[in-house]
């Protein structure tokens, strides 16, 4: 393999793990994490749990991001809080982030 081409593919694969991390980093710093992890599940569902419930559902990256945006009342103690200051196209990435995660 010439020295363009592995470069090419370090630059591929570097641009691929930023891009894989960027939702996990929008979920951080919009504070998701606090009540959401990916596998457990704490104030609020676990991510992965999200993608199952939703798993199908043709509707289900315009229902999310509306909770996002809008809030949920659930059948629980805790409540999700509206969060309109999340832009769009963060909601969007965060979404198909989680409707991603196999369990």
């Amino acid at each position: 393999m010439n020295m363009v081409a592995l470069s090419l593919a370090a630059g591929l694969l570097a641009a691929s793990i930023a891009q894989a991390q960027e939702p996990q980093a929008l979920l951080k710093s919009h504070n998701c994490t606090i009540c959401h992890a990916t596998e457990e599940a704490g104030a609020g569902p676990a991510f992965v749990d999200i993608a199952v419930k939703y798993k199908g559902n043709a509707k289900a990256a315009a229902i999310l991001r509306s909770v996002v945006k809008n809030g949920k009342h659930g059948s629980g103690p805790w409540h999700m809080p509206p969060f309109q200051d999340v832009p769009d196209d963060d909601a969007e990435k965060m979404v198909q982030y989680i409707l991603s995660l196999k369990p």
